[in-house]
C-alpha cells in the first residue's frame, strides 16, 4: 500500500498542480444487527493486506498508532501473525494466534485501486476584429494580449477497503470504501483515513461516545 502512497508524491511536472490531500467515503455498510462497538482499552489488531512484507509492516505500524489514538490498544498485525502464517494462508493457526493474543477486534485495510485523474483548463484566446490585419490590427493588439496557457492538473486517487471485525461475535460489523486524493505522505494518509472511518462509524451508531 505504501508504495502507492509514495508514488503519489511524485506526480508533479512542469504544468501540474497538486491539490491538498482529502479522504471521502463513497460506500459504507454496517451489519443490520450490529451493536455499538466498545473496544476501549482492548486489543485491536491493525491488519493491512499487502504482498510486500516491508509495506505491510510500515502500514500496520501507522494504522496501529491511529487506533491507539482512538482509545484502544492498537497492535500491528505482524506482531501476532508472522509472515510464514500469512503467506501460507493458514486460517486455523492464524485464529489460534489471534485468540491467544487476547485480540477483541480487527481493523483490516486493503488497497483496491490507484487511479489518475487529469483536469485541464483550456487556453484563453479568441478571434476578434483585431486579427483581421497585421498593421494597425494585430500588431498593436498582440503585444497587449498575451496568451494564457491554462493548466493541467494530475491527481492521484487511492481507493481503500476498510473492514471492522468484532471477534467476540466473530462477524464483520462495518465495511467502507474510501477514496483519498493526493496523499501527502504515508502517516498523514493513514491518519486521515482512520479518522474519517471513525466518523463514518459514529454516524451509524457503531462507536460509543467517550464518557
Amino acid at each position: 500500500m505504501f508504495r502507492a502512497v509514495k508514488g503519489a508524491l511524485a506526480v508533479a511536472g512542469a504544468f501540474s498542480v497538486l491539490a491538498c490531500s482529502a479522504t471521502t467515503f463513497n460506500a459504507s455498510w454496517k451489519a443490520p444487527d450490529a451493536q455499538p462497538i466498545n473496544f476501549g482499552g482492548q486489543k485491536v489488531l491493525a491488519l493491512v493486506v499487502s504482498p510486500n512484507e516491508g509495506t505491510r509492516r510500515a502500514a500496520e505500524e501507522a494504522l496501529s498508532r491511529e487506533l491507539t489514538a482512538l482509545g484502544v490498544q492498537g497492535m500491528p498485525g505482524y506482531t501476532v501473525l508472522p509472515t510464514e502464517v500469512v503467506q501460507a494462508k493458514d486460517r486455523e493457526k492464524g485464529r489460534d494466534m489471534v485468540e491467544k493474543a487476547g485480540v477483541a477486534g480487527i481493523v483490516a485495510m486493503r488497497l483496491v485501486g490507484k487511479d489518475k485523474e487529469i483536469t485541464s483548463s483550456p487556453g484563453m484566446w479568441s478571434t476578434t476584429p483585431y486579427y483581421g490585419s497585421f498593421w494597425g490590427g494585430y500588431y498593436g493588439y498582440g503585444w497587449g494580449a498575451v496568451y494564457d496557457p491554462g493548466y493541467i492538473r494530475t491527481d492521484t486517487i487511492l481507493s481503500v477497503e476498510t473492514l471492522v471485525y468484532d471477534l467476540k461475535q466473530n462477524k464483520l460489523v462495518w465495511a467502507g470504501q474510501s477514496a483519498t486524493t493526493n496523499p501527502k505522505d504515508a502517516d498523514s494518509f493513514m491518519r486521515d483515513l482512520v479518522g474519517k472511518a471513525a466518523k463514518e462509524m459514529k454516524k451509524q451508531g457503531l462507536i460509543r461516545p467517550r464518557s
